[in-house]
């Protein structure tokens, strides 16, 4: 299964929503497990959980598993709530996903969706196309 592509998919009706900025990107965070609300941190400390397994990830975002959605829409989901720097310093000391790593290439991919997401410089509507461009494979 192509998960990147069920990713975009996902993603392309959650924008159809209509939610808020903030919303739609805790219900991006959902797709890896994070739930919305207190327990979020429970979901995100225990690693989320994989609701779209497979692959179809760019070669260099690719850790050769089936859970880099899961690992991309967890932090999403924390980065949403905590922040960038955090967010990745978090996937850094207590994940051990350094930057030059293909986890750390996709953390600071999702970083860089909530940021582009908060700042209006993508739209909801352009999210799904965002993902395909920059982290599905051929």
């Amino acid at each position: 299964m192509d998960a990147c592509a069920a990713l975009a998919d996902v993603v392309s009706r959650i924008a159809q929503r209509g939610y808020s900025d903030g919303r739609f990107l805790r219900e991006v965070g959902r797709m890896g497990g994070v739930r919305r609300g207190p327990l979020w941190l429970t979901d995100a400390a225990s690693g989320g959980s994989n609701r779209l397994r497979g692959r179809g990830f760019r070669p260099a975002l690719d850790d050769d598993t089936d859970g880099q959605s899961r690992h991309f829409a967890g932090t999403v989901a924390v980065a949403a709530r905590l922040g960038g720097h955090l967010a990745r310093w978090l996937t850094t000391a207590v994940l051990r996903d350094p930057p030059h790593t293909a986890d750390g290439r996709l953390s600071d991919e999702a970083i860089e969706f909530v940021r582009s997401i908060r700042s209006g410089d993508l739209a909801q509507a352009d999210a799904a196309e965002w993902i395909r461009r920059r982290l599905c494979g051929q």
